[in-house]
């Protein structure tokens, strides 16, 4: 499968990338704190990764759940600039949902998820919400 992003930005520090038909603006400058920063991003398509499999994985591993959220945090060294930890922690609200092999499918087959787990250090845990 091959993928295709177009972006743009303008003398202006207007930055915008197109997916499919959506237009996301992204912040270049220190002043634009109203925007996402491109490594702010990457932790974004790290999370739609993770709860992207529990909904797959929710029709695999035939569990129900009312909702799921994720909290993550980067840690971003200064020199060289790079993400060298990712730390998370999913909420589940299910009945009926093993939470253990759910993670080891989300850290196993997620697209995001194996491309920056070899090049930064990824830890986390799923936590379930009583319904």
């Amino acid at each position: 499968m091959k993928y295709t992003i177009k972006g743009t930005i303008d003398n202006q520090h207007k930055a915008v990338f197109q997916v499919k038909k959506n237009n996301i603006s992204f912040g270049v400058i220190k002043e634009q704190l109203h925007l996402p920063n491109p490594l702010e991003l990457l932790l974004g398509s790290f999370a739609a990764c993770c709860l992207k499999n529990v909904e797959r994985f929710s029709q695999i591993l035939n569990f129900e759940y009312d909702n799921a959220t994720i909290e993550v945090i980067g840690d971003r060294q200064e020199n060289p600039t790079k993400l060298i930890a990712i730390d998370y922690i999913i909420f589940i609200k299910s009945n009926n949902v093993n939470l253990e092999l759910l993670h080891k499918n989300i850290q196993k087959f997620g697209t995001i998820y194996n491309t920056l787990k070899e090049m930064c250090e990824i830890t986390g845990e799923l936590k379930l919400i009583d319904k």
